[in-house]
């Protein structure tokens, strides 16, 4: 009777999974995923965004409990007010009505526009006011809300055409106003003809600039304004037609900085100004270009950021030298266009001009010490120009790194190697206090010491600015805090800095799997967990949202806190609680796990006043969600999105480990269909690039692919996916691909569920799949994504999106040859598949697009054509200016179709589409598509 109910169960879980439907091609577009999440300060009222891949998302608005307070279709950049009292969000234009405006090629102006919602939490009123183009909230204060918005002109009846006589007047073109709003009361000012703004944070006053009036040619009603919300005055205080931008208050609000250029309209060189307002009735000219300590020859920077130090004593610019322009009066026709490559410029013409913009906009870190106004101190130059300061910018000294003489190394290595100095901002005096640096150099927060890694010694260094000493901080550990997997010809990169205790007594450092609190003078290293033995990596992370992406870590080792924990080896991922206090307060457990889940969290964030966090849970199983905590145990489901995922045949993923033929321990995720059957037979892809396997519990979403393997796609329709982790020996990145991906498959292939084989892989992933062709025939069909085949040609090729030579892929980094083409010619012809190409017995797909600005097209020609001259099965596809990897939706819904219609016939043996019989020709391009279902 038992074995009668067993067999009855089994029987009806697979009838149940034979019932589900795979996935097709009509599901991506409302496929939904996880956007913007926002929690009070009180962590009592949490909103979030549900966005489908394409079409119209929605806002909700939650309590801690899971009670729906409020949803909003098509919210875009939500925001609670700074007394949690109001949530404010623009709304998008309907998806449809954009596309369709689109189809209809309606210019900028005529567009749909944003409108904005706000609403009242208490009172539950939803106030919507259309046409606005963006809206500010004060950081400290809640009662005010700036917005901008187009006011229509009135739509006058028609007139009768027959009498009117000349032409039709032109359509007056819309008032952009600005509207102050009281939160809490409704519309309280307008303001017309507005195109900037800014809104201090304390929310007190208000910055605008008004366009003149049309029949004002001097510009008298233009220019300036500023707003105090108290006694609701306005005041002029700039006038004249110009450029007026980067507005900044100081702390208290009281004193504003900005730039101004009065300068002709067509002038070529601006005459940028900074201007200052402190409270009277206008502005005056706090620096200009003939403001002593200005260098001769240089100005003010229109493109130069503002900033007042916390404390309010000193307020930084930007100078820069005066450029030269260009000679109107030149016939243009009769001038060569010309780029001229020089061996000794710090960098390649091509690096050159895909930087101009940045390079014509560089300005230089000055400063003015508001107590002794009447001189700029230069900081930076020419020489000296990557300058850092703390956040608060109180303290006497930054730090300035400079590369200058040492910039065309870059061409073959990676990073600059850099000399660090301290420079004043009470004098400018420059002190060098460190050579020949190659890593990252950094302040701590409150600019009582500087730090850095040196990737060539593989340690951090302090110095502390008080005593003028240098102590390597990270030598007396034990234990390395340099990547310990790297496998590139290169000094490893670090684990990172957690950040620094409050007075900047102790900085916390990461080896790979534990912390570090280590004081700033060298004296005293204590772990704070113990995460080596059992391959446990340990991180702390602020979760609480910052004002500014720029803000430190500061760790208080006296309060309790929260870690991140990862099991290498499981893939799982945990919380822990620490506490560093001793004493009777101490708890029994310092140190204690939370929790350990199959899942994978991210998006993690606390509440400002509370303990309460929400984050983003998911697996591959399991769609991500929202999620909230008060102790990162007991949980809230807060959302729940993709419910039509439980009518599709998903799949399963799990750990598989195999043993490569020169005995190396190797590892890989393989994803099954759901209703996978031991007794059938499975084609199975492999899917690459180096290591994947940390991502054992990531969802994979079905969505149109940029030219990756869209795993879960694949899986719903009957494949089995490998994806393994690939470790590299330096010189033989080809033979170390060979070691892994072929081993793993010929491990997979003795089950007997295995069926065919085939191999993709984008990029680095391509090269990996070009070159497994050529050594093996154990593949019944390939996909290349962007490879490179050639190596000696690539090696002296252009990354077209930087502009950057290849040099130091081949030589430093991914592509691990480890050596200059003519030092070990020999490794770069090995691990060249080009050379190869008689032997491929193996169907294959390229996808190389003629804007790739990573891999240079050519390498897929070169490919391509090899295979044609040889007469071998392959195809190449060109998405016509799109990039390295697909962005145009268009195209990425385009290559999926055909990777699907690839694999399904050479592994499933399904009749071969259109175009992989006989392509589609020219003079059909964009009638045919070749899919066959035309």
């Amino acid at each position: 009777m038992k074995r009668s109910i067993y067999a009855l169960l089994l029987f009806g879980s697979i009838v149940s999974y034979a019932q589900k439907k795979p996935l097709d091609h009509s599901v991506y577009d409302g496929w939904q995923s996880i956007g913007n999440t926002g929690v009070s300060k009180k962590g009592d009222k949490i909103f979030f965004q549900v966005t489908p891949q394409e079409g119209d998302g929605i806002l909700y608005l939650k309590t801690d409990k899971n009670e729906t307070l409020f949803t909003l279709p098509r919210a875009s950049n939500p925001k609670f007010s700074s007394d949690d009292a109001h949530l404010v969000s623009l709304i998008s234009p309907l998806y449809a009505e954009t596309r369709k405006a689109r189809i209809d090629k309606k210019k900028r102006e005529d567009m749909p526009k944003d409108s904005l919602a706000i609403y009242s939490i208490s009172t539950k009123n939803l106030t919507k006011i259309p046409q606005v183009k963006s809206y500010q909230l004060a950081e400290e204060d809640g009662k005010y809300l700036v917005y901008l918005y187009d006011e229509l002109p009135e739509k006058k009846p028609a007139a009768d055409t027959a009498k009117a006589k000349g032409p039709a007047p032109r359509p007056k073109k819309p008032s952009t106003n600005l509207v102050v709003y009281h939160l809490g009361v409704g519309k309280d000012t307008v303001f017309q003809q507005v195109e900037s703004y800014d809104l201090d944070k304390k929310g007190r006053s208000l910055v605008f600039v008004r366009k003149p009036q049309e029949k004002d040619s001097v510009g008298k009603t233009g220019g300036v304004f500023r707003y105090d919300f108290a006694t609701k005055t306005l005041t002029q205080i700039t006038s004249g037609k110009g450029t007026f931008k980067g507005f900044t208050f100081d702390e208290s609000s009281n004193n504003l900085a900005y730039l101004g250029d009065l300068s002709p309209e067509k002038a070529q060189i601006k005459d940028f100004k900074v201007y200052l307002h402190t409270g009277k009735d206008t502005s005056k000219v706090f620096v200009s270009a003939k403001t002593p300590g200005v260098p001769t020859n240089w100005y003010v920077s229109g493109d130069g950021n503002l900033k007042f130090s916390k404390n309010g004593e000193k307020l930084f610019l930007g100078l820069a030298p005066v450029p030269r322009v260009k000679d109107t009066t030149l016939v243009e026709f009769e001038h060569a266009k010309v780029d001229i490559w020089h061996w000794k410029d710090d960098y390649l013409q091509t690096q050159q001009l895909v930087n101009l913009r940045r390079d014509l906009s560089k300005s230089y870190l000055s400063v003015v010490n508001m107590k002794s106004p009447d001189k700029v101190i230069a900081l930076g130059d020419e020489k000296l120009s990557d300058i850092r300061n703390t956040e608060d910018a109180n303290n006497e000294f930054v730090v300035a790194t400079t590369d200058f003489g040492r910039r065309i190394e870059t061409q073959w290595q990676t990073g600059s190697v850099v000399d660090v100095y301290l420079v004043s901002t009470v004098d400018g005096s420059r002190k060098l206090i460190a050579e020949k640096v190659r890593g990252m150099v950094s302040l701590s927060p409150e600019g009582k010491n500087v730090i850095w890694y040196d990737r060539s010694k593989g340690h951090y260094f302090n110095y502390n600015i008080a005593s003028g000493k240098t102590v390597n901080l990270t030598e007396q550990l034990g234990v390395s805090v340099a990547d310990e997997d790297n496998d590139s010809p290169d000094d490893p990169n670090s684990y990172g800095i957690a950040g620094w205790t409050t007075g900047d007594e102790k900085v916390w450092i990461n080896d790979r799997y534990d912390i570090w609190s280590i004081k700033a003078d060298g004296t005293q290293a204590t772990k704070i967990t113990n995460g080596r033995e059992q391959k446990i990596t340990f991180r702390y992370e602020d979760w609480k949202e910052r004002k500014s992406r720029f803000a430190p870590t500061v760790i208080d080792e006296k309060s309790p806190m929260v870690l991140t924990a990862f099991n290498n080896e499981t893939k799982e991922a945990g919380f822990y609680s620490l506490t560093l206090q001793t004493g009777k307060k101490a708890p029994k457990e310092p140190f204690k796990a939370l929790r350990w889940a199959k899942n994978s969290f991210s998006n993690i964030k606390e509440a400002k006043d509370a303990k309460v966090y929400v984050y983003v849970k998911e697996r591959y199983e399991e769609s991500p969600n929202v999620y909230l905590s008060k102790d990162l145990v007991n949980e809230v489901q807060l959302s729940d999105i993709n419910l039509q995922q439980k009518d599709y045949n998903w799949g399963t993923a799990e750990l598989y480990h195999w043993t490569t033929p020169t005995g190396k321990a190797a590892t890989g995720v393989l994803y099954k269909p759901a209703d996978f059957d031991p007794n059938k037979t499975y084609p199975i892809i492999a899917y690459f690039y180096e290591k994947v396997s940390d991502g054992l519990y990531k969802y994979n979403a079905p969505a149109p692919t940029p030219s990756r393997l869209n795993i879960s796609f694949f899986v719903s329709n009957g494949y089995v996916v490998f994806t393994p982790d690939i470790s590299y020996t330096i010189g033989y990145p080809g033979k170390s691909a060979e070691e892994y991906i072929n081993s793993g498959m010929a491990s997979l292939k003795q089950n007997k569920w295995a069926g065919k084989l085939a191999i993709q892989g984008q990029s680095w992933g391509g090269y990996q799949v070009a070159h497994l062709i050529t050594v093996t025939d154990m593949y019944d069909a390939a996909w290349a994504g962007a490879p490179v085949v050639n190596m000696t040609s690539a090696y002296g090729g252009i990354r077209w999106g930087t502009g950057m030579n290849r040099q130091f892929q081949y030589e430093r980094t991914q592509s691990r040859i480890g050596a200059t083409l003519w030092e070990k010619p020999e490794l770069y012809i090995e691990n060249s598949p080009l050379f190869r190409m008689p032997n491929v017995k193996t169907p294959v797909v390229i996808m190389h697009n003629d804007q790739d600005g990573a891999v240079p097209w050519y390498q897929g020609i070169e490919m391509f054509t090899a295979l044609r001259r040889l007469q071998k099965p392959v195809w190449m596809l060109n998405y016509n200016g799109d990039d390295h990897n697909l962005v145009q939706r268009q195209n990425r819904k385009d290559i999926q179709r055909r990777q699907l219609q690839f694999f399904d016939h050479f592994l499933k043996g399904k009749p071969a589409a259109p175009w992989i019989e006989k392509g589609v020709p020219a003079t059909l391009k964009g009638i045919d598509w070749g899919f066959g279902d035309e």
